[in-house]
């Protein structure tokens, strides 16, 4: 059975992802359109546009256009904007790699997306300095032994480099998908232009409305649901680099913000930290959390402790992201929604392909303008991830109620969420096999309160092994959130005839 979506369908017309957004900042030049959280910062619509159009401009003068790539590597920040934008309306795609990377991995994006020039700020040039050999290191602000951002800029561009906004990619953002190591997600003009659409559909947002930006704009949904939605229809950015609950509840407060976008760890804090006590919510009508399950407990906690009904959404880096959302006005505790605007679902049997009966359990199968046309260099893995006919395969075990809820019931896929972050973890076990101290590894996911998941290790010891030596081993390879919370040393690592590491049967 095809399940569709209760919303009337979008409509596209071939605009660029940067094109749309310069829509929602067009009219009034004077009005603010992003925030500097910590320092109080305000850059207007004029000013943004402005930004985009001469970083484009400079852009095109150095001869880059389609089918180059530039890497931003930096915290949230109105510059961050500028620098999406400015490159997508030169044709060129974006990579957006995570601050909290070490050299080892940012210098695999570079290598991997092919990127030709790296933004980042002062703060982490050291990082991309390391990482990115043979390649021009550009900063938001000034450093030494690198380009200012301000030294990029050229004359303003006055109309969008022609693009093909089905085919050419606008964005390539990394996620390791259903499974294995981390990939780059071809994520088109249309692609993002269609979810903004289905977003704005869901969540009304309105002329001027205010919203505090913490989610990082490295990953999809803080990129698409805050930066994106928010500049596209006229809202405000308030820009936080990292989370800090005592600032955000601070400027939601001080800036009345209608609805606050957080991920579980976030509404674990909002359920139970006594900070929270010290803060009058009632400008905040609605709450919407993403980037991981959210469970009915603590989403029902919440709403007793703000007052605030919490509700989820659901979506993949591959569906640009959000495919499923609850609609404002209803209470369905623990259900991921409904599909979004123009997109239909499946649950399937994963063993057989077919739909699984009416309320039974299944893999969640999304089709979609949102859903990505396929990996980054991976043709193998675009194929076990999409069907010839556009169904994207989850990974994810879902069921649908009487009404056309969607509840997702446990995970196909191995990816460890990790306050919202993927960790894969083949990767893991990658880096921990570089230690001459370890003969065979495997890694999985286990519950954790504050952050739902945290990866733990299970190692083979090579004669006189020791813990701290691994750690440190790995702290050099992995950034902070992939590190193992636990290691511990076993015999053998449970293994299929075909040699697949069988992690159910690790221990928790």
């Amino acid at each position: 059975m095809i399940y569709t979506s209760p919303y009337p369908p979008i409509r596209l017309v071939g605009e660029s992802i940067t094109e749309r957004v310069l829509r929602g900042l067009a009219g009034d030049p004077d009005r603010v359109a992003m925030i500097d959280g910590p320092t109080g910062r305000e850059v207007t619509a004029g000013a943004l546009e402005a930004g985009i159009r001469r970083l484009a401009g400079g852009l095109k003068a150095r001869g880059m256009g389609k089918g180059d790539v530039v890497a931003i590597l930096a915290p949230n920040c109105p510059e961050y904007a500028v620098v999406f934008h400015g490159v997508a309306f030169a044709g060129a795609t974006i990579t957006t790699i995570n601050p909290t990377y070490t050299a080892t991995e940012v210098a695999h994006q570079l290598k991997d997306s092919g990127a030709k020039l790296l933004v980042t700020i002062p703060a982490f040039l050291e990082t991309a300095k390391a990482a990115a050999e043979g390649i021009e290191v550009a900063v938001i602000g000034e450093a030494e032994g690198a380009t200012p951002l301000a030294a990029l800029m050229g004359e303003p561009l006055s109309a969008q480099v022609p693009v093909d906004d089905a085919v050419d990619v606008a964005v390539l953002p990394y996620s390791s998908g259903t499974t294995g190591l981390p990939k780059g997600v071809r994520l088109t003009h249309r692609n993002l232009v269609a979810n903004v659409e289905q977003c704005q559909v869901c969540f009304q947002v309105q002329t001027g409305e205010k919203v505090v930006a913490f989610l990082p704009f490295f990953h999809i949904y803080g990129q698409t649901v805050l930066m994106n939605v928010y500049l596209a229809t006229s809202g405000t950015v308030i820009t936080l680099p990292r989370f800090d609950l005592e600032l955000f509840l601070r400027l939601c407060v001080h800036h009345s913000t209608p609805t606050m976008f957080i991920a579980p760890p976030v509404a674990v804090a909002l359920a139970k930290h006594p900070l929270v006590d010290q803060f009058d919510l009632s400008p905040v009508k609605r709450l919407v959390s993403g980037a991981a399950p959210l469970s009915a407990e603590v989403a029902e906690a919440v709403t007793r402790r703000t007052g605030v009904q919490a509700r989820q959404g659901y979506g993949m880096t591959e569906m640009s992201p959000v495919s499923h959302s609850v609609p404002f006005g209803r209470s369905v505790p623990g259900a991921i929604g409904v599909a979004v605007a123009s997109t239909e679902f499946r649950v399937v049997d994963p063993a057989t392909g077919q739909d699984v009966a009416a309320g039974a359990e299944g893999e969640l199968w999304v089709r979609g303008p949102q859903v990505m046309p396929g990996y980054h260099n991976r043709p193998e893995a675009t194929a076990a991830t999409l069907t010839e006919d556009g169904w994207l395969k989850t990974g994810d075990l879902a069921q649908v109620d009487a009404e056309g809820h969607v509840f997702i019931r446990d995970r196909l896929k191995e990816l460890i969420k990790v306050k919202g972050f993927q960790v894969a973890p083949a990767e893991v076990e990658a880096a921990l096999l570089t230690s001459p101290m370890v003969k065979d590894a495997a890694v999985r996911g286990v519950p954790d309160e504050e952050a739902g998941e945290v990866p733990v290790a299970f190692v083979v010891p090579a004669e006189g092994a020791e813990e701290a030596a691994i750690r440190a081993h790995l702290a050099g390879q992995l950034a902070h959130y992939k590190l193992p919370k636990r290691i511990s040393f076993i015999e053998a690592v449970p293994k299929s005839a075909s040699g697949k590491i069988l992690r159910r049967m690790l221990p928790v």
